[in-house]
């Protein structure tokens, strides 16, 4: 068996060679159907596409123009819970299985941009588990250590793209299915926000909670997968327009300080892995390298809604999507995934109602908590079990794996899984960042800002990870606003700011630049600022940190002659600040040389 790739598997390097015209698709997935033929013990695929059956994907190609499609020959595989025109979705169970007329709206548009499909890939059964041993077509085995399990649901989504069998690939996510397994593979793990991505064509497992998610070698490919990917579905009931902070436009290298939230030292839990707690221990002492600032958090909330979601009344909705099957043929059903649907049916209304009480005061406690921080930053999983290990004890291990990923959905989130270490062990290790709802690309941003932070091959390849230079990016959540006046801490208007959620981040001066007038008219009284680099001077000013949905509200309540404009702080950095118009001073008082507001009220 050959574990070396004939070509690195990234978008941007088979992009290079086919626009080069030193590689075409058709050798591409010639050498991928061969590759799949060695890998074959490693039950990756439930079906693996013909010759014959890609053909028609490969003759469109043709007339496609490479330069304006994303995607031009790029190889992909898909979870077969999710449908692709007329090849059928077994959700991993035969009796069960159905062929589609029609593509999933996310594999339609993935196609549409000239991608190819390599396969449906294997996975825990109906996306009932995280550790990939739940299929009858057999246990997915781990890329980089086949006795090892590759994690799951997502199985063989994850294992193909470490393989070289894909370039990327979909799978999904109710309770850790697009993170662990990319933890277990070396691979980016993009859970998005939940109706980020339709899920149209996918077979539920928890309808209200699923996503469908990307695996990919590197951050720069899953932004653009999912630039591709994403749209708002008038036939998906869960579909959510993404706002204008969350485009594709917006994703980069977070640049400068971050404030990211680590849980304590007593609230984590390896399960006596020593080699993953250490390989941890190795990722964050790197992070602080890197101008990087931890801050704990109580997790306790956070693991408190993750058992929610099996011990609560959500298990009713993986029963309601296996009926009839599970009632008139059960024993079509994994022995497990059968053990753990089957108490749905009997679940209450009572019960989920109950639930979503205490579901939303943990939301509660838990937004208050991640509104501190830039992100959250979890191990992926704590620790990463032999398959034999696996099937000893299915459910606990199962648990196990989800101690850090199953209050995701609940709450609302999203991630990206990225990969850090390669442990003592010879296992893959990675963290996974965690934001609101519609941070995917700020979350993408700082995840590529750590990913290269580490020397790492791409998936189980001999390739090294190459970091791609992107443009840099801050938070867009946020907006700087620079005060000099009334609106400074401990003066009249400065509620117009506590009251919309902002945040003082900084007491500094503006550059020497700048004349101070005291401007007539008031209560309150207001000075207006008038640049002047030939003959100003220096004015203390405080640099409050504004959720950006209140910036509009907050600039369309100044009168004139004050406006929003630019200013040059003190460090060369600029931002946006009071300024006002040159007509007003007319007649006013200058007040240049007190140094501030403050000081010229205190006179």
């Amino acid at each position: 068996m050959t574990t070396d790739f004939p070509y690195e598997m990234t978008i941007s390097a088979l992009r290079r060679a086919y626009l080069s015209g030193s590689l075409t698709p058709e050798q591409v997935m010639q050498t991928i159907r061969k590759r799949a033929s060695e890998y074959e013990e490693y039950n990756i695929w439930i079906h693996l596409l013909s010759e014959a059956e890609q053909a028609h994907y490969l003759d469109r190609l043709q007339q496609l123009d490479l330069a304006r499609f994303p995607l031009w020959g790029i190889p992909f595989a898909i979870k077969d819970n999710i449908d692709l025109n007329e090849i059928p979705t077994t959700a991993a169970c035969i009796e069960f299985a159905y062929t589609p007329t029609a593509s999933a709206t996310v594999v339609e548009r993935l196609i549409a941009a000239g991608a190819i499909p390599v396969g449906k890939a294997n996975l825990d059964q109906f996306a009932t588990g995280l550790n990939g041993t739940r299929s009858p077509w057999g246990a997915c085995r781990n890329a980089f250590k086949p006795d090892y399990i590759s994690g799951g649901s997502s199985s063989g989504s994850a294992v193909s793209v470490a393989l070289g069998l894909a370039s990327f690939s979909l799978g999904t996510d109710t309770a850790g299915s697009g993170r662990v397994p990319a933890c277990f593979n070396n691979l980016i793990g993009l859970k998005p926000s939940r109706g980020l991505l339709s899920t149209k064509g996918l077979v539920p497992a928890c309808r209200s909670l699923d996503c469908i998610t990307l695996f990919a070698c590197d951050t720069d490919d899953a932004n653009l997968v999912l630039s591709v990917a994403e749209a708002y579905d008038a036939d998906d009931e869960y579909s959510r327009n993404n706002p204008f902070q969350n485009q594709k436009r917006h994703y980069g290298e977070r640049q400068g300080p971050l404030k990211i939230g680590v849980i304590p030292g007593q609230q984590l839990n390896f399960f006596g892995d020593q080699a993953y707690q250490q390989a941890y221990r190795d990722t964050l002492k790197q992070l602080e390298t890197d101008g990087i600032e931890f801050i704990e958090i109580d997790y306790q909330p956070f693991a408190e809604a993750a058992r929610l979601l099996y011990e609560g009344p959500w298990v009713a909705e993986r029963y309601l999507a296996t009926q009839p099957l599970i009632d008139d043929n059960p024993q079509a059903l994994f022995p497990v995934v059968r053990e753990i649907i089957e108490p749905g049916k009997a679940l209450q209304a009572g019960s989920l109602f109950e639930a979503q009480y205490r579901l939303s005061g943990l939301k509660a406690i838990c937004n208050r908590q991640l509104a501190a921080v830039d992100c959250l930053l979890t191990p992926t999983a704590g620790t990463c079990f032999t398959i034999e290990q696996m099937l000893e004890e299915p459910i606990l291990r199962n648990s196990q794996l989800g101690y850090y990923t199953n209050f995701m959905n609940l709450l609302d989130l999203a991630s990206v899984a990225v990969p850090t270490q390669m442990t003592t062990s010879g296992l893959p290790f990675g963290i996974t960042l965690v934001g609101d709802a519609f941070t995917d690309r700020a979350l993408l941003s700082i995840a590529k800002r750590i990913h290269r932070q580490f020397e790492l091959k791409i998936g189980a390849s001999q390739y090294e990870l190459q970091s791609t230079a992107q443009p840099s990016v801050a938070d867009y959540n946020k907006i700087d606003v620079v005060v000099c006046g009334a609106h400074l801490q401990g003066l009249p208007l400065n509620w117009q700011l506590t009251e919309r959620g902002a945040t003082l981040k900084a007491k500094t001066k503006t550059a020497p630049i700048y004349r101070m007038y005291a401007l007539p008219g008031g209560p309150p009284a207001r000075p207006g600022l008038i640049l002047d680099e030939a003959a100003g001077g220096a004015i203390e000013v405080e640099v409050w940190s504004m959720p950006q949905s209140q910036f509009g509200g907050f600039v369309a309540a100044i009168p004139s002659p004050l406006a929003i404009g630019k200013l040059k702080l003190a460090d060369g950095t600029q931002a946006s600040g009071f300024i006002c118009e040159s007509y007003a001073i007319t007649g006013a008082e200058e007040i240049t040389g007190y140094g501030g507001w403050k000081a010229y009220l205190n006179r």
